[in-house]
């Protein structure tokens, strides 16, 4: 298994995209084979191999395809077919950004996973998803990821400033500063604008409620903290009481709800994208 994540150098495109990242797996890696991608209001633009499948399963509703594809931001958990040796590197945006950016056919959908062509996508006629996918690249090597953040950025340049700003976007870029360690309920007052105001925003800018994002939000963290504790060291009512959820049957009904297990089954399971390749996006 390999993989890195690295920021984004230029100011300009740190912006819109949060990271880069790249995952390989091999025919010898042993993990889940089907790992669950838990709820994420951020945008994940995939780039792949043309003959590279991939196929997302929600409910019932299965994506599938090959090559490049966007993961729109989604409140329901995609159970991923990794059975498969595979190897991309990722695009990951910031909550609201597809709102400025140049995504016209996916404003205000969510939870899908579309197929993308990226020379049409960011407007050229040369780049090639297999120049970041050989193998000096698929190393977990400082010096690779960079080289690969240097061609992302350019790449990326003037897509991101053709972009589009405004007051509902410049509205959220405050509430995403202080949506995790505030009420929703005084958000409003501290930004001086009606609560109604940044309700309607949110909404329209990152296609979720304030109370949808606060919970996925609660959710990533309470996963990775859960990823670094063996399981004989979790204790679900100290977890419960860590993450404000009011009782232990409140954080059960939580967890199934999002991620379709109760603690017991996630513990023997472990079955998350995080648990099969640990924190690298």
């Amino acid at each position: 298994m390999k993989n890195w994540k690295i920021a984004p150098k230029s100011t300009y495109v740190a912006t819109y995209i949060d990271c880069y990242w790249l995952l390989e797996k091999l025919l010898s890696d042993t993990g889940p084979e089907y790992p669950k991608l838990n709820p994420d209001p951020a945008a994940h633009l995939i780039l792949a191999g043309s003959q590279q499948g991939y196929e997302y399963e929600q409910s019932t509703i299965a994506f599938a395809g090959r090559g490049s594809h966007l993961i729109l931001p989604h409140c329901k958990t995609f159970v991923m077919d990794h059975s498969q040796p595979f190897l991309v590197v990722g695009i990951k945006f910031h909550v609201g950004a597809l709102y400025s950016l140049n995504f016209p056919a996916n404003q205000g959908m969510l939870d899908q996973v579309n197929s993308t062509d990226v020379q049409r996508l960011f407007n050229v006629e040369k780049f090639n998803e297999m120049d970041l996918l050989n193998p000096a690249i698929a190393q977990a090597d400082l010096s690779q990821a960079e080289l690969t953040r240097d061609v992302l950025d350019e790449l990326l340049t003037p897509f991101v400033l053709d972009c589009y700003e405004d007051k509902h976007s410049r509205l959220i870029q405050g509430v995403l500063a202080i949506v995790s360690n505030t009420a929703i309920s005084k958000i409003g007052a501290e930004l001086g604008c009606s609560q109604r105001t940044v309700e309607r925003s949110f909404s329209r800018v990152t296609g979720f409620t304030l109370k949808q994002f606060q919970s996925m939000d609660r959710l990533e963290v309470m996963l990775n903290y859960l990823h670094t504790l063996e399981d004989k060291h979790i204790n679900w009512a100290d977890v419960a009481a860590q993450f404000g959820f009011s009782d232990q049957p409140h954080l059960i009904r939580y967890l199934k709800s999002n991620i379709g297990n109760t603690p017991g089954e996630y513990v023997k399971r472990r079955d998350l994208a995080i648990d099969a390749y640990g924190d690298f996006e």
